[in-house]
């Protein structure tokens, strides 16, 4: 079934797989994709447009209340 040339000894199929294996490995290692990361040229602007609204809402004594409106320069 195998023939001798001289050159080379005749290599059997077990052998065969499991450098056929090896060289797929090697040939996808070697065709991967490559990623590079690289800071942007211009800088970045995040336009944030944000109304804040408060509303305080407070409540006076009755004392405290006429005090302040009988003295409107206390404060």
């Amino acid at each position: 079934m195998s023939e001798t040339t001289g050159l080379m000894p005749p290599v059997k199929r077990a052998t065969l797989v499991p450098m056929y294996r090896i060289a797929m490995i090697a040939a996808a290692a070697g065709l991967g994709g490559c990623v590079n990361v690289s800071a942007p040229d211009k800088p970045i602007v995040i336009n944030l447009n944000i109304n804040i609204t408060q509303e305080v809402v407070y409540k006076l004594d009755g004392e405290a209340k006429s005090l302040i409106q009988n003295n409107p320069g206390i404060f």
